[in-house]
């Protein structure tokens, strides 16, 4: 019975969307509220039973490492003030058990070559793969949660997927399935982006994947397409190999890799915030009237 306890975080992105806002800072470390992106998936990943957090980073990823790490400087400030909840905050960062991992992408060469980058360090097991970008708000059951209790189940790849509109397959990556209503859906087929009179369904990939170590040697031996490896062109081939399936979450979804779903989701979770969700959705009310 395989485990899922390792996870891949792929951060090393230039995140040229939302410039000028991240030339100097990573797009995984922009605020929802009062926690960075990258702090939200790492917090479904731990959530999710995960202990060793692999970073896939660039050189100017240095934030996000300095996240995660103790900052003494800080700690002591905050306790000779006597700020205790902050200082509770602080440290709670990562609990205790968890470990942290980091890689260097050297050139921005796709999904699938960050992925890549971690065999060393995942070696012969199954992974989850968290993109910051989708934050999925799945209530007090996660979207990675979810997927872990299925793999224990199953134990072959899962691929998170959600209904999207068919002008939209563009976007995304589309999985062929026998039917669309189906929680857990047997894969036949995945491609990258289609128009949507080729698109095999609705069901678009998002970024939550358990994979299993297979998928390495389809990595490996993937073909670059415009400058990339794609994560789609090797799942396309694992699953002729042995069972894949699609996964229909519990939960919603907010593209944070736009600048109008990372509003959308400010704006959700400002409001459901214990200290501010009260005030803010009166002062939202007087602005939208």
């Amino acid at each position: 019975m395989m485990k899922i306890t390792k996870a891949i975080f792929p951060v090393a992105g230039l995140g040229t969307r939302f410039l000028p806002a991240t030339k100097a800072n990573p797009k995984e470390m922009l605020p929802i509220v009062d926690k960075p992106l990258i702090q939200y998936a790492v917090e479904e990943a731990v959530d999710a039973g995960i202990t060793e957090l692999i970073f896939v980073t660039s050189s100017s990823k240095r934030a996000i490492e300095d996240h995660f790490d103790s900052n003494f400087e800080l700690e002591a400030t905050l306790q000779e003030r006597g700020k205790q909840d902050l200082l509770d905050i602080v440290r709670g960062i990562l609990p205790d058990g968890i470990s942290c991992a980091y890689i260097r992408q050297k050139s921005p060469q796709g999904l699938g070559h960050a992925v890549l980058c971690a065999r060393q360090l995942v070696l012969n097991e199954p992974f989850a793969v968290l993109l910051a970008d989708d934050l999925i708000d799945g209530g007090r059951y996660s979207c990675l949660k979810q997927m872990v209790e299925e793999f224990a189940r199953m134990q072959k790849s899962i691929i998170a997927v959600e209904k999207i509109q068919p002008s939209e397959t563009k976007k995304y990556g589309i999985v062929d399935v026998a039917s669309a209503d189906a929680t857990l859906m047997d894969m036949r087929g995945i491609i990258e982006k289609p128009d949507p009179e080729m698109a095999p369904s609705n069901l678009g990939v998002v970024g939550r994947y358990i994979l299993t170590p297979g998928i390495f040697t389809h990595l490996q031996n993937t073909s670059i397409s415009k400058g990339e490896i794609q994560l789609t062109d090797a799942i396309a081939q694992l699953l002729r190999e042995e069972k894949t399936y699609a996964y229909q979450f519990q939960g919603k979804r907010y593209d944070c890799g736009s600048k109008l779903g990372y509003l959308e989701a400010t704006v959700a979770y400002a409001l459901k915030h214990p200290e501010l969700g009260n005030d803010f959705k009166r002062s939202l009310e007087l602005l939208v009237t």
